[in-house]
């Protein structure tokens, strides 16, 4: 007779990344695997982290600005809104209407433009191709209003402290309201081939559950959090801005899976336009920035050609302004989840601590948890709908 033999599996370490096309940037994960299974997974991060904070703390105010546009450079304008909020507060300074609702504007326009390079790089990795084509198309126009207000597409440096750099015309309100018009429609198309998709629905139902406990436990916020049945949004909960004075929903999630995630995305993108929409109806007229010229210089409107005014131009930017002795923490609805900063303040024109609370960092710890006795396949859908972006 021949004797049977029990074979065991043996466990195995697999490095995921950091050069993966799934990996969304430079992640690198060691998985800890049996079989297809996974044991453990390692999140090793630092590959693309440059110091921002110390880097920050070497500048005056306004030349750490454009640092904010480097973390997440798919959300470069809310992030650049946290700072600027953060400095106002501790500079008790109070901006003009039209500027704020320029920068819900652009805040808006900034978090469908995560969330389509979210939802369709998500799909790709998946394996559905033309959603990434057709979201890429649309992202294009949005990427444009940015460099017409700013001359950049994507580190923009748009919104400052005391406003905004430019004001924007009825042109380009009247173009963004033709994009309003005709976006919708595209979401729906994206629908069509992904929400009742047999495919789709079998690689994200019940795959990376979180739950209320653990997503609070975990400091999750943003989509992730609500996926849970939170009710949390900044905009909603502690509203900052001019929020307060707009209609729109929070979308909150049931089951926690991935499958929540992405229709949460896709229907804030909705309530996003509609937002949209209301900045367009109701863009009052005035100053778009706080015209206080010890932190601010003249707008060109009202520039005299006089040697003074130049002095105090090239002295404003090389030298910056003063912030008083003093710790302020703002955070703001980031299109990832809660994006705050800290700053402390010695009285001088440098920071002189600052530090960063990212959504993505918060979100990349839960890997482990969400991914626990999943297959390999699992992580790839995980990593896309937690939406890391690696420069924050």
């Amino acid at each position: 007779m021949k004797s049977t033999q029990i074979k065991n599996l043996k466990v195995f370490n697999l490095n995921f990344g950091p050069q993966h096309p799934a990996a969304h940037g430079v992640l690198r994960l060691i998985l800890e695997i049996e079989g297809e299974k996974i044991i453990y997974s390692d999140p090793h991060i630092g590959l693309l982290h440059r110091g921002t904070e110390k880097l920050m703390e070497s500048k005056n105010y306004l030349q750490a600005l454009p640092y904010l546009d480097r973390l997440d450079y798919v959300s470069t304008m809310a992030q650049e809104h946290a700072y600027s909020l953060c400095l106002e507060q501790a500079l008790k300074i109070n901006i003009p209407r039209r500027a704020q609702v320029i920068r819900i504007l652009f805040s808006e326009i900034t978090r469908i433009l995560n969330h389509i390079m979210s939802l369709t790089t998500h799909a790709l990795d998946v394996g559905a191709l033309t959603p990434f084509l057709w979201g890429f198309e649309e992202r294009e126009k949005l990427m444009e209003f940015y460099e017409r207000v700013s001359g950049a597409r994507l580190h923009a440096a748009y919104i400052r402290p005391c406003g905004v750099s430019k004001d924007i015309s009825k042109g380009l309100l009247y173009d963004i309201h033709k994009f309003i018009l005709q976006f919708s429609s595209r979401i729906d198309e994206i629908e069509e081939l992904l929400t009742k998709n047999r495919i789709w629905k079998q690689r994200l139902l019940n795959i990376g559950i979180v739950s209320k406990k653990s997503a609070l436990s975990f400091g999750l916020s943003g989509v992730i959090l609500r996926s849970s049945g939170v009710s949390w949004d900044l905009r909603k909960n502690t509203p900052y801005e001019n929020y307060n004075h707009f209609n729109f929903n929070v979308p909150i999630g049931t089951s926690g899976d991935c499958y929540d995630r992405y229709l949460l995305r896709i229907e804030e993108i909705r309530q996003s336009l509609l937002i949209m929409e209301q900045c367009i109806q109701n863009m009052p007229e005035g100053l778009i920035r706080e015209e206080n010229y010890k932190i601010n210089p003249p707008l060109r409107n009202n520039l005299k050609n006089s040697m003074e005014h130049l002095i105090h131009h090239f002295k404003l930017y090389v030298s910056g302004f003063q912030v008083p002795k003093t710790e302020n923490y703002v955070g703001i609805e980031a299109p990832k989840g809660e994006m705050g900063l800290y700053i402390v303040s010695d009285g001088s024109n440098q920071i002189y601590r600052s530090k960063i609370r990212a959504p993505g960092f918060m979100h990349l710890q839960v890997i482990d948890y969400l991914a626990k006795n999943l297959l390999i396949a699992d992580v790839v859908t995980i990593i896309g709908t937690l939406d890391i972006v690696f420069g924050e």
